[in-house]
């Protein structure tokens, strides 16, 4: 089918009523307006107009018949976020018009802008109708009188500066009274207006514009559109600061690795907490900076004042707009509209609010979105609207097209004196619906919530008391509630904006149960991001057979796995008597005595900063075929971390992390564990009594932690992208100009270099081998899918290994002086062909370590 007959098609005229009005008009708009004028509505469709894709299915004689395929009743909500559209839309010159009640010159919505974004079914054709209905043509009077007025396109299509002045024309225009009978009629929709209702209207303003769907069809269009225009131009604005900002301010630039699974934030630029992470490939740089670079935090505070007035600016016109949502639950009463939702309702919402929606909804800083909770609060009160009724509670699931791609068509000619018309190919794609991007931020602020309680101590085990001890615990019950420390004001404002929307996703939840049934909202939760309390079953994931179905599934894996919370406590032990040692818990941790020093103590500020850090952790841990990070917490200590790294040629590196009292006024402890029991130093920033050397960390020159700002995300990034390096030498003073040269890579570079034999040695002996026969707790299955997953690769690796390896002895620091020990008999290839058997036993879900 030819691309200007499928679009009339959509439109709702039939392929033969296209095909004849394309062939007398060549211009596609035209031909569409003379459709619904009725010009061609003698022509008929015949046989030959059938196309070659039509399928009988009720054809007794049909092959295709044969096979009876039950229909999935939520195919049209839950496609696939795969999705990809390429869809023509039509530029005109906007009209103006003068309205006299505002005294003032106005421009005009065109029916390009009407119908504008990536069509769903029949929504074209809606969209089409509503439009030529309302902004030509007469309206007659319901009496049949034979009075009528004639409608223009300034009567509904007027843009305004401010909603409010757009809904008070309405107001004027909207109720008509006939001259000759008397009668009141609605000028959108022609019936007449019951003026003696007793319902009341204050809740809800002027009734008569609930009075139609048609009204309530062109308000929504009209208030979305000038809603998106308005934060388009918000963040246009933004943008541009930004980018001068960036050209006058020196900055220190550093190219992370990134993961192509972490959501963008909005408005990073504005959100200094938290650092981005850029697009680009795995940086081979270090951490070894020249000079000393401080933070330019001049002019944040005018910055946070102004996106408070944006904020407010577009939650106002949220406010404004809302009002007209269709609800059943509206206060004093529903309208007819609130019943007879207008098919363009939906449209206008998917096109034009998703896009406001996506891009908040993608703010990975719970910190800044409870800073703008004036804009969050009006955004939950939305979703909540929508998903309360059953015309449009489907687009709480249906995943949000964005636009990919902008491709502008030569102009057509037209008639002498007429504006050009212009058209754009725009290729939109699937993303994740509203209720999944929802559900990122739930698990943020679930996360929050856990880090907002502070630590908790396990609950004791619980024995039979004497009669005077419980009398004591009653008495003290008091006591401990007087004593217990109340929540600051800032972790306060966190915490409620965490338990909102946390009340928004349930509400939402119980709301689409109400109007679109169980087994709906099954299949929706089945596809949202999770952090699961629960064991992650690992077995699960099945070996791919492709390089691409591989790194497709383990990214899929890492991401599903990359943040749990667990117990990593000790379990205690009996003594001789069978007594239970009654102490503060012990932890495998190389912190263990700073954790336990800390267990009782309340730190408000340290609280809100490890909730911050909690919350974005969660969604934000860089995932990929090359690199991952995957973080484990204590489930009662959420200040107690361990991290497994997955360094160059996926080898897997342990590290202790602790919270410390002064967190985050004072960086985090590191302890580097993957050393051989100490023997072991594999990196020039990484020793082999586990120090790490990073400037952030304080352990290192350069540009150190800021107080308050930086963050432990910060911290595993630049361990990852900046130490665990193709070329770590680059971190070492004087070696910053010399990438990619055979002396920066020569010690400890796991490269195809036979200068790096030594590091591969240590790697295959401790950080693979070691650590796939005696896993780290609470590892185990990580490290083992991780292998399992990516053994060929790495069997194909360990081959080349084996190849370069000068057959010298390992030398556990290799920034010692290396001496030559000759022969082979260093055990590297013993510990290849060990290492490889292991990788197959895997492969073939055989694997078994002897003891």
């Amino acid at each position: 089918m030819d691309r200007e007959v499928r679009q009339l098609v959509e439109m709702g005229a039939s392929e033969a009523q296209a095909q004849a009005a394309l062939r007398r008009y060549k211009d596609v708009m035209q031909a569409a307006e003379r459709i619904f004028e009725g010009e061609f509505a003698d022509v008929e469709e015949t046989d030959e107009d059938v196309t070659d894709d039509y399928v009988d299915y009720d054809s007794d004689y049909d092959e295709k018949a044969k096979t009876v395929v039950e229909a999935d009743p939520y195919a049209g909500v839950f496609f696939s976020k795969d999705r990809r559209e390429e869809v023509i839309e039509v530029e005109e010159e906007p009209e103006t018009a003068f309205i006299p009640d505002t005294n003032e010159q106005v421009k005009i919505m065109t029916q390009g802008q009407w119908m504008k974004g990536c069509p769903e079914g029949g929504e074209q054709g809606f969209l089409f109708g509503l439009y030529n209905e309302l902004s030509g043509g007469h309206c007659t009077c319901p009496q049949s009188c034979g009075y009528r007025i004639q409608r223009s396109k300034s009567n509904f299509f007027a843009i305004f500066p401010d909603f409010l002045l757009y809904t008070r024309h309405l107001r004027r225009v909207v109720k008509r009274t006939c001259p000759s009978c008397k009668a009141d009629f609605c000028f959108a929709c022609g019936e007449p207006i019951n003026t003696g209702s007793n319902r009341d209207t204050s809740s809800s303003g002027d009734d008569n514009l609930f009075h139609c769907s048609n009204l309530q069809g062109v308000i929504l269009g009209i208030g979305l559109a000038m809603l998106e225009s308005t934060f388009s131009e918000q963040r246009q604005q933004t943008s541009e600061e930004s980018s001068q900002k960036s050209k006058t301010n020196k900055r220190r630039k550093t190219d992370l690795h990134s993961s192509s699974s972490t959501p963008k934030g909005d408005d990073d630029e504005d959100d200094s907490y938290y650092m981005s992470l850029p697009v680009g490939k795995k940086s081979k740089g270090g951490v070894g900076y020249a000079g000393d670079v401080k933070e330019d935090t001049s002019g944040q505070l005018e910055a946070q004042a102004t996106q408070r007035l944006k904020d407010e600016k577009i939650g106002t016109i949220l406010s404004q707009i809302r009002e007209y949502l269709p609800s059943l639950r509206r206060e004093g009463g529903a309208r007819t509209s609130d019943y007879m939702v207008h098919p363009t309702a939906l449209a206008h919402l998917r096109r034009r609010f998703n896009y406001l929606c996506t891009t908040l909804l993608r703010n990975d800083s719970l910190s800044d979105m409870s800073d703008r909770s004036v804009l969050y609060f009006e955004l939950f009160e939305w979703l909540e609207t929508i998903s309360n009724h059953e015309a449009l509670a489907s687009m709480m699931a249906m995943p949000i097209m964005v636009v990919s791609s902008v491709k502008s068509v030569a102009p057509k000619k037209v008639a002498k004196g007429k504006a050009p018309i212009r058209e754009r190919t725009i290729i939109y794609e699937g993303s994740a619906g509203p209720r999944e991007l929802l559900e990122a931020i739930v698990i943020q602020a679930q996360a929050a919530i856990k880090g907002l309680e502070g630590i908790k101590t396990p609950d004791p085990e619980v024995l039979e008391m004497t009669e005077e001890q419980k009398r004591m615990t009653s008495s003290a019950k008091g006591k401990e509630r007087e004593l217990t420390p109340s929540l600051s004001d800032e972790n306060q404002r966190l915490l409620l904006f965490c338990q909102r929307i946390l009340a928004t996703a349930s509400a939402i939840d119980r709301s689409l149960r109400e109007t679109k049934g169980d087994a709906f909202v099954d299949r929706l939760h089945a596809a949202l991001p999770k952090i699961s309390s629960e064991p992650f079953d690992h077995s699960s994931i099945t070996l791919a057979t492709t390089d691409e179905a591989r790194k497709k599934a383990y990214v899929d894996w890492a991401t599903q796995v990359r943040f749990e919370y667990c117990d990593l406590t000790v379990p205690k032990e009996e003594d001789k008597k069978g007594a239970v040692e009654e102490s503060l818990p012990h932890y495998k941790f190389y912190y263990n005595s700073e954790a336990r020093m800390l267990a009782t103590s309340d730190i408000p500020k340290r609280s809100l900063a490890i909730a911050k850090e909690l919350a974005v952790l969660t969604t934000n841990l860089p995932v990929a075929w090359d690199s991952s990070v995957f973080l484990r917490v204590d489930e009662n200590r959420v200040d107690i971390i361990k991290a497994l790294i997955i360094g160059p040629e996926g080898t897997p590196f342990l590290f202790d992390i602790f919270l410390g009292p002064n967190y985050n006024q004072a960086p985090p402890s590191v302890k580097y564990m993957t050393t051989n029991g100490g023997k072991y130093r594999f990196n020039p920033n990484l020793y082999a009594d586990g120090k790490v050397c990073l400037s952030l960390l304080g352990t290192w020159s350069g540009p150190g932690w800021v107080s308050g700002k930086s963050t432990l995300l910060q911290v595993l990034i630049s361990i990852q992208s900046m130490i665990l390096c193709e070329e770590p030498y680059l971190n070492e003073p004087g070696w910053a100009n010399d990438g990619g040269t055979p002396q920066s890579r020569q010690l400890f570079s796991l490269t195809l270099s036979s200068d790096s034999s030594n590091v591969r040695r240590m790697v295959v002996k401790t950080a693979m081998l070691g650590n796939l026969k005696n896993p780290p707790e609470p590892f185990g299955d990580v490290i083992r899918t991780h292998y399992r997953l990516k053994s060929q690769a790495i069997i194909t690796q360990l081959d080349k290994w084996l190849i370069l390896d000068d057959g010298k002895a390992t030398i556990g620091d290799s920034f010692s002086t290396r001496q030559d020990s000759g022969g082979s008999s260093n055990g590297f290839k013993k510990d290849v062909e060990e290492m490889q058997q292991l990788l197959r036993q895997l492969q073939d879900d055989v694997f078994k370590v002897d003891k």
